[in-house]
């Protein structure tokens, strides 16, 4: 009876269930306890338990073209890193720039607008860093002021194109699924343009009262002073046993200091230049890139976390590599990685930009844009950048850019452009062809290229499709659209619109923009049906709001890397990315108005 009663429940408050099912998952997200994806997975999973969503609806959720769309997209992106395409294009740019610090900026936006339209924004932003702390160093103001507006011109440049952004490509094979004609690769550009310039004006013209001007705070990215916090191991006795701290040679170098002393599990962190070492203590140490190398080399102390490695210089690679968007990482302490046994490298030091990233090393905790000091073989090194874990790693041996093969790069993607812009065949496809193409033609290996695929966002992709899905099958979509619709009625179009997106924008600064634009673009294509209205504009506005995030660091992933890179603080964004929000949403809902005719 209790069974029949159950059973009846959840049958005739299925759609309330599903809802809850969802709150709980966005929970999840607000709160970032587990990675993004581990949640949607979750998520998904208690949907297909409930019955929301059938095996066999699960199993055609791996048929939508959008997250194989997104992944080789994120293969050509790839190719563009590996064979410097990137890098020569932003290097003509600011060569071009030369000394005059208007014209570096001005370049430095003309340059992102150029690229962004076209690959992932996520390493477009890796790169562009050291380029703006660069620029703002050279000409004398901090790097504050700079790189929150890299981030927003690589978002604003997203919007630009269909395949400007992750986003975009899901909120279409959405509304595909929803029997939405095909969005093409430049009907949204004319919006896109209007969005792109109304941000670039207010930064412009308000950038310099709104956002932060802290000199001693912007981070040294790249210079020769940029502190590594590191730690000395006393592996045999030699010169630094039996010696008071502030007696030894080795350290009396100019940008090394000792924070603290390990002994047997005492710290000690006051008074120790008076310490005598002996074997097994170890010393929390923060020092330049160079002064870490000298030290490395001294017999009887061990740089760095892991086991000892070999000495053979030829068997191994010093790198300085910056830690990627991966989320199976982030906030992770250093001494959890156990990359030492996987892959046979240790960190000898992380630098985050003139901050000290921790205590100790073995407890720092590790965030986008970190720039670790790496020792280890060239095929641990490797292994590492490939799964996603580190990105932008330089090394004084190994592989050279395939700066030959940039053309092939290049003509692969202006093919997937041309082709999908005169509507020869879907842009899925020919991504996939073009992805064949610069495989076959080495411009990137096989396993750089599988590397270069975030895993973790197809499979928050594929996780809220389901989801969304399931959202669908319960009733809940229709549940929510009953609910709002009378609401909405009698509003005219354009505050429509505007409703629509201040909603989406909302949600996008507090979740996964990603996950967003699945559960609202079918909800706002059921609402523009019981409004009567057509569904497209809402669609856009939905595609858009998803990817403009700008109050905060969390809603979109450039946002996250540079609040690192800088050392921002909350509120930085918030200050600034509240008018962006606003100015930005206003101008898009008045360009999809007028562009998508509903003026009458």
């Amino acid at each position: 009876m209790q069974g029949r009663v159950l059973q009846d429940f959840l049958v005739n408050y299925q759609a309330y269930i599903a809802l809850g099912l969802m709150a709980l998952t966005f929970i999840g997200f607000l709160f970032e306890k587990l990675p993004p994806e581990v949640t949607a997975a979750i998520g998904a999973a208690a949907f297909v338990l409930f019955g929301y969503v059938s095996p066999a609806q699960t199993f055609s959720v791996f048929s939508n073209p959008a997250p194989l769309t997104i992944a080789a997209m994120f293969v050509l992106t790839g190719a563009m890193v590996r064979t410097g395409v990137l890098e020569r294009v932003v290097g003509i740019i600011l060569d071009f720039a030369g000394d005059n610090a208007a014209r570096a900026v001005i370049c430095l936006v003309a340059g992102i607008m150029l690229l962004g339209g076209f690959i992932n924004n996520t390493p477009l932003v890796l790169i562009l860093i050291p380029i703006g702390v660069r620029i703002a160093h050279k000409f004398g103001f901090a790097p504050t002021r700079l790189l929150i507006p890299i981030s927003y011109f690589t978002i604003l440049a997203g919007t630009l194109t269909l395949i400007g952004t992750s986003t975009n490509l899901l909120v279409d094979g959405v509304a595909r699924e929803h029997g939405m004609e095909p969005f093409s690769i430049f009907e949204i550009t004319p919006v896109g343009m209007v969005t792109a310039i109304s941000g670039l004006l207010l930064l412009g013209l308000f950038g310099r009262f709104l956002l932060p001007d802290r000199k001693e705070e912007g981070g040294d990215l790249d210079g020769e002073n940029a502190q590594f916090l590191s730690e000395i191991t006393i592996i045999e006795e030699g010169d630094f046993t039996q010696t008071k701290i502030g007696e030894i040679a080795a350290l009396k170098l100019p940008n090394l200091k000792v924070r603290a002393v390990n002994q047997s599990g005492t710290i000690t962190r006051k008074d120790i230049r008076s310490i005598e070492l002996k074997r097994g203590d170890r010393l929390a140490i923060s020092a330049t890139a160079s002064e870490l190398l000298t030290l490395h080399d001294i017999e009887g102390i061990r740089i760095g976390t892991g086991a000892i490695q070999p000495r053979e210089k030829t068997e191994l690679a010093m790198v300085e590599a910056v830690v990627g968007p991966n989320q199976s990482i982030q906030g992770r302490r250093i001494d959890q990685l156990a990359i030492s046994s996987q892959f046979g490298v240790r960190v000898l030091g992380v630098n985050r930009h003139n901050h000290i990233a921790g205590q100790d090393l073995r407890s720092a905790k590790l965030r986008a844009a970190d720039r670790l000091l790496i020792e280890g073989p060239a095929a641990g090194v490797d292994a590492l950048s490939q799964r996603g874990v580190l990105v932008s790693v330089t090394r004084t041996s190994g592989r050279a850019y395939r700066q030959s093969k940039a053309p092939i790069t290049l003509a692969a993607l202006a093919g997937v452009v041309a082709l999908a812009a005169f509507g020869v065949m879907d842009i899925g496809i020919l991504a996939m062809l073009a992805v064949v193409a610069i495989l076959a033609l080495r411009c990137i290996d096989s396993e750089e290229a599988w590397g270069a695929i975030d895993g973790g966002i197809l499979v928050l992709i594929f996780a809220m499709l389901i989801v969304g899905l399931g959202l669908q099958n319960a009733g809940s979509v229709d549940l929510i659209v009953s609910a709002i619709a009378p609401h909405l009625t009698g509003l005219s179009p354009l505050l429509l619109l505007v409703t629509i997106y201040m909603m989406t924008s909302a949600l996008t600064e507090l979740i996964t923009n990603n996950a967003v634009a699945v559960v609202m673009t079918p909800i706002v294509i059921a609402l523009s049906v019981e409004l009567g209205v057509d569904p497209r504009p809402l669609v856009v506005a939905v595609m858009f709001a998803a990817s403009a995030s700008f109050a905060t660091p969390i809603g979109y992933q450039t946002n996250t890397l540079v609040y690192g890179a800088a050392n921002y603080r909350f509120t930085d964004f918030v200050k600034v990315g509240i008018p962006m929000n606003v100015v930005v949403g206003l101008a898009t809902c008045a360009a999809i108005y007028f562009f998508y005719g509903m003026t009458g």
